[in-house]
């Protein structure tokens, strides 16, 4: 019999996401800074809905959209170019949809976001959640009512955590980890709500709380820990070059509830999450970084390093026969050309 539900279920805030890259370092005060790398995009919980689909999962994506241009670009992107199913999703007359400007220096970036409390909450979006064989949700101090609907019907939560403005790091949080079958903080936030020094330690403590536990190292790669199967897996990071790092940490999730939907071996799973997000962060940032089959297929099918070719010897395997075609990259201003001579334009006041 075919299982019809959502492969993954997800509800969240969406930005419409402007990136400007290629600064070199953040402006300061009263400064202006002229690059010729911007790129646009769909942004926040996008971000995972993109990357799910674009592994082939049937993706349900829970949030809302204003009646503006921002709300309607978004929309068409995510429904008819993404193929992500909007059917529990509004659109809120007279609301603005969230503009985030993501200036992004090095590798890291600073944001500023125009924007409302939405009209609909996250439970109201939801109601009586779908079954679906996954949800991908960021669990905050007060507990969506959602969250344990979902539990309770089957649906397999795996869930990630933000920073918190407070530094209070309240481990009251984690009681909420008793709905999850993942949890995959950062190490930073990791070893804050654990209150360890380490991000083995804290995955030591996370792994007595949750079935899988992971904990992300950023340019240090990974480390998990699956109770389910007895498996231990630390993977490093890509040496990649970073353009943008929007993003990077939902592609990962994404990207490992797709290994996991798979039924990999956990170290197969983690060097997945860590290629899709090394990728990632070669593209403008947002939602439409995410690299798909079509992506990992064309860094596998050009890997010319012997290293690399061992450590990722399980895509050959994994890889669909079709990856599908090219996925669209965020619309981007290219570099200007070289000009003849030292030119700077003039503010416009």
């Amino acid at each position: 019999m075919d299982d019809d539900r959502p492969d993954v279920l997800l509800t969240g805030l969406l930005f419409y996401d402007l990136v400007l890259t290629g600064l070199g370092k953040p402006p300061t005060p009263g400064e202006e800074i002229w690059t010729a790398g911007m790129g646009c995009g769909p942004g926040g919980i996008a971000n995972l809905a993109v990357a799910a689909s674009r592994f082939g999962l049937r993706t349900s994506l829970a949030t809302v959209f204003g009646d503006d241009f921002y709300g309607e670009y978004c929309r068409d992107v995510l429904c008819d170019q993404e193929d992500i199913d909007l059917s529990l999703s509004r659109t809120a007359d007279g609301w603005p949809t969230p503009v985030t400007v993501s200036l992004a220096a090095g590798d890291d970036r600073a944001l500023v976001t125009h924007g409302q409390e939405p009209p609909y909450s996250q439970d109201a979006l939801m109601g009586d959640p779908p079954e679906a064989r996954t949800a991908l949700v960021h669990i905050e101090a007060e507990p969506r009512e959602w969250l344990a609907r979902a539990a309770a019907n089957g649906t397999h939560i795996y869930a990630d955590v933000g920073w918190d403005p407070t530094q209070e790091w309240s481990t009251d949080l984690l009681d909420q980890l008793k709905l999850c079958h993942a949890f995959l903080p950062n190490e930073t936030e990791a070893m804050a709500y654990t209150r360890t020094d380490s991000a083995v330690a804290a995955l030591g403590t996370l792994a007595e709380l949750v079935p899988v536990a992971v904990v992300t190292r950023g340019g240090t790669g990974a480390v998990a820990v699956d109770q389910t199967t007895g498996e231990y897996a630390d993977v490093p990071a890509l040496a990649v070059d970073v353009l943008d790092a929007t993003g990077a940490g939902d592609v990962f999730g994404a990207s490992f509830v797709a290994a996991s939907l798979g039924g990999w071996p956990l170290e197969e799973r983690l060097r997945f999450a860590v290629l899709a997000a090394g990728l990632s962060v070669r593209r403008h940032g947002g939602a439409l970084a995410a690299p798909g089959w079509y992506g990992v297929d064309r860094w596998w099918r050009s890997l010319t390093d012997p290293g690399l070719r061992h450590a990722y010897g399980f895509l050959a395997d994994r890889v669909p026969a079709d990856p599908g075609p090219p996925v669209q990259y965020a619309p981007v201003t290219p570099p200007a050309p070289a000009a003849p001579g030292p030119r700077t334009p003039e503010r416009r006041h």
